[in-house]
């Protein structure tokens, strides 16, 4: 994915962090990429030669790229719901700050679903129902049927990049209250919220729950607290934590 602003290409790996396979091989800065829920696709967002982020798909193997935006502003962090029907993805289309919009799978009848605010990074509930995202520093729930929002946490004991579990009864989520940034969870209602895992150096961020509940993905920048705008020169490591035993495993 995309570091520091640089050029870079999209892999795939095992859980495990093995068997590493390149996707893209181009001049562009492509990041956040999301299986379909078949595992036949996957969106990603890219920085291509127009100086334009939009959202992008692709076949699982690489093969078959194609455009699904096109705005002269950033489309950028898709996410796909649970039937496959719908891409979610937040853009700055109608303003200087980030909204929601979802679309059909296929770039078709894209529609806002939420304005007047900076809302970052969508994420459906394993039902379909809702979508989780953060509005400024804090978790939120968007009803899609009614397109109600909640808040779930309230900064400075912030919440930001929310993942639901499987079973979409927690989330996971990243925050710098008590120091350095670490991944905490809490119950779906906001209740109960917990530290999972802190680094003794460094920071924790942008977790993703695992299909099956079990574990969570997550990357450690060791060198300094993160922030929004990280050096390109920071390392980055993918790490998983156990959900039950807290024990972690470095992946690359």
């Amino acid at each position: 994915s995309e570091v520091g602003g640089q050029p870079a290409d999209l892999f795939v790996m095992d859980a495990s962090g093995n068997n590493i396979h390149q996707l893209t091989a181009t001049q562009a800065a492509e990041g956040y990429p999301t299986w379909s829920p078949d595992g036949r696709h996957i969106a990603f967002e890219s920085h291509t030669v127009d100086g334009n982020f939009d959202v992008y798909l692709m076949d699982a193997d690489g093969a078959n790229v194609r455009r699904l935006t096109d705005e002269p502003k950033r489309d950028v962090g898709p996410a796909w719901s649970p039937d496959g029907q719908k891409i979610a993805f937040m853009s700055d289309r109608a303003g200087k700050e980030f909204d929601l919009y979802w679309m059909n799978a296929d770039g078709a009848e894209v529609e806002q679903l939420t304005s007047g605010e900076t809302d970052w990074f969508p994420q459906f509930s394993p039902d379909g129902s809702q979508i989780a995202f953060h509005r400024w520093n804090d978790v939120h729930v968007l009803q899609l049927e009614d397109r109600g929002v909640r808040r779930l946490t309230t900064d400075p004991d912030n919440g930001m990049y929310p993942t639901w579990s499987a079973d979409g009864t927690q989330f996971a989520f990243m925050s710098w209250r008590g120091g350095t940034t670490a991944i905490y969870t809490m119950n779906a209602d906001g209740s109960n919220q917990q530290l999972l895992v802190r680094m003794t150096t460094g920071s924790a961020i942008d977790p993703r729950w695992s299909p099956d509940g079990g574990s969570l993905v997550f990357v450690h920048v060791p060198e300094e607290a993160a922030t929004e705008a990280q050096s390109a020169t920071q390392s980055r490591h993918l790490y998983r934590v156990d959900a039950q035993t807290r024990a972690i495993t470095r992946l690359r």
